[in-house]
């Protein structure tokens, strides 16, 4: 039998050691699902219940495996249905490959059914390399340059593929005119600054007496040095949330989250530091950065589209971290002083830590939220992945997950897009199918895309050694985080008709697919839950009844900015009893004196 196009591009796939693509199928892959029964189902096929959960599942097993992840759907709205994922993964900087179907050639341009321009449909988020192939001699070159792409420029990247061509013969590009070969893989490489620029970086950082260190995730790999230049500076170091899990939260100078999500010692940190370091971070939200004319500055990051827009940095040092550092570190002063900088920032960090326990520990109507994650963190493992969905969920995790050496988390940083938090977690169980994995929803998350993924969980659940895939759902009938920007930024009462959402039985739901369901009512009730959930032998649906009124404050608000959003919501909420309540209880946390308890 002759070898088809659609053929060639799974032995090619294989080639550059693709295990697993994440698609739907339909008939403008028909030529490509042949293939895969042909091949045996190498490279895997793994089939979502959409193609947007597809796409999230490839952006989920590349930003946890740290390899291209990929997605394959039909022509029109398959192809269509990927784009939510394909740019969460080109806002966070994800390598992913998308395989689309097209119409026939032949009926190219004729109006014909499912008929999309796909080309210039994709020509924004695959903008760094997205290509049609016409004519088998097309490949191997452009199947290896989207690969290549991907990885170098941390991007998605696309091929279409018209029907019509996956069920040609393939035929190999010649040794002729304009033709153009193409070879498997590519070296490691690394980028690093000029002796000159990391001089003029040093004397900054050695002229600083208030260091603050800001970190993302293009920090991963230089956890090492991280902590050295931090330890050498007495720097505090405040983490964007896409760099959540790249140091450990245990560390005293570690002051957490930055931004509305985000922390006081991180919110402490920027305001008085007088010099900041930025290394593989992009975090855009300057209020929460050092006054502009205060602090000096100088930013790493590995691409140099991306360096130097986010704060008036006197150095941009264009390079790999780790290497950067390595080379920074023996040009920095050791030998500065007193302590009271770094003394400052432990005491946050420790008081910030008083505050947090005492918040999760306020009564609410049923649950407090803050609690169902608090009393989580100390019955994590060592090895546990996490994934947040969007929403107020997000603050929880943000504020109270401590990250241990060894434990991977990640969100949609950039995008923030709802529905992400449960196919990440099912491609990071591809990823790592020997380590537990949690996934932290709201309920419109949940409603939205989680709850037909969890079908995807039942279909899987034997391919994963450890059976551990724990979705958490905190259950309150409220789009919670809208809800509270509604109160905050627009002075507005919550609209229920758009807020308000149904209560729906996700526990019982698992149950019906032959997973562990638990459905917590009561606060007493959360510590053994999450223990059962943990014990469980298949994957678990933990569901939280919640309550809607526990406010996510932000790091920096005042008891002013509290008045006047109550103020507002006085107006006609109908939840404005219960919110002003909660509200003012856990600001006042932050007044207390450093000690436990309510």
């Amino acid at each position: 039998m002759s070898t088809k196009v659609s053929d060639h591009i799974l032995e090619r796939l294989r080639a550059w050691e693709v295990e697993q693509v994440f698609g739907y199928p339909g008939d403008g892959i028909n030529g490509l699902l042949a293939a895969w029964g042909r091949a045996e189902d190498r490279p895997r096929f793994i089939q979502s219940r959409h193609e947007e959960m597809s796409a999230f599942e490839a952006v989920g097993y590349a930003k946890f495996s740290g390899r291209i992840g990929v997605c394959a759907a039909t022509s029109g709205p398959g192809a269509i249905h990927l784009l939510n994922g394909l740019y969460d993964a080109k806002l966070d900087h994800v390598p992913v490959l998308a395989i689309v179907g097209q119409t026939n050639r032949s009926a190219m341009g004729g109006s014909y059914q499912q008929e999309v321009d796909l080309h210039t449909l994709y020509k924004d988020v695959a903008s760094e390399f997205v290509e049609t192939v016409m004519v088998p001699e097309q490949l191997p070159n452009v199947l290896d340059r989207a690969i290549r792409t991907a990885y170098a420029r941390r991007c998605p990247t696309a091929l279409i593929i018209p029907a019509d061509v996956q069920e040609l013969d393939y035929s190999p590009p010649t040794h002729a005119f304009k033709m153009v070969p193409s070879s498997l893989g590519t070296s490691e490489w690394t980028a690093t600054p000029t002796d000159e620029a990391l001089r003029r970086a040093a004397d900054v950082l050695n002229a600083g007496e208030k260091v603050a260190v800001l970190i993302g995730q293009g920090a991963a790999h230089a956890v090492a040095e991280v902590r050295e230049i931090a330890e050498l500076l007495g720097a505090g170091v405040a983490k964007a949330l896409l760099g959540k899990d790249v140091l450990s939260d245990e560390l005293p100078y570690v002051t957490g989250p930055i931004g509305l999500l985000g922390s006081r010692p991180s919110y402490e940190l920027m305001r008085d530091c007088d010099t900041l370091l930025t290394i593989g971070s992009s975090f855009p939200y300057t209020q929460f950065m050092p006054e502009f004319g205060k602090a000096r500055a100088v930013q790493i990051d590995l691409d140099p589209h991306m360096i130097g827009m986010r704060y008036p940095y006197e150095v941009n040092l264009v390079g790999d971290a780790q290497a950067t550092l390595q080379r920074l570190i023996p040009l920095l002063d050791g030998d500065r002083g007193g302590r009271e900088w770094s003394d400052t920032v432990a005491a946050n960090v420790r008081r910030w830590h008083e505050t947090m326990e005492r918040r999760a520990g306020l009564a609410a109507d049923p649950i407090n939220p803050e609690y169902v994650a608090r009393a989580l963190d100390p019955l994590l493992p060592d090895d546990a992945i996490l994934t947040s969905d969007s929403g107020s969920v997000a603050n929880w995790y943000a504020r109270h997950i401590t990250m241990r050496p060894g434990m991977r988390g990640s969100l949609s940083g950039t995008l923030a897009t709802m529905g992400p938090g449960v196919p990440y977690a099912i491609g990071a169980k591809f990823a790592h199918p020997d380590r537990p994995v949690f996934a932290l929803v709201g309920d419109g998350a949940m409603q939205m895309n989680g709850l037909a993924e969890m079908i995807t969980a039942a279909k899987y659940r034997d391919r994963w050694a450890d059976p551990r895939l724990v979705v958490a759902v905190w259950n309150n009938q409220d789009l919670n985080q809208v809800t509270w920007e509604m109160r905050a930024m627009e002075g507005s009462p919550s609209f229920l008709p758009s807020q308000e959402i149904p209560d729906v039985q996700y526990a019982a739901f698992a149950r019906t697919l032959g997973l562990e369901g638990i459905r917590v009512e009561k606060p007493e009730d959360v510590e053994p839950g999450w223990r059962a959930a943990l014990a469980a032998d298949r994957p678990c649906v933990i569901e939280f009844l919640t309550d809607p009124a526990v406010p996510p404050i932000p790091p920096h608000a005042s008891w002013e900015q509290m008045e006047a959003t109550a103020a507002a919501v006085l107006k006609g909420d109908a939840d404005r009893g219960s919110m002003v309540k909660q509200g003012l209880k856990a600001k006042v946390q932050e007044f207390l004196p450093g000690r436990k308890g309510q």
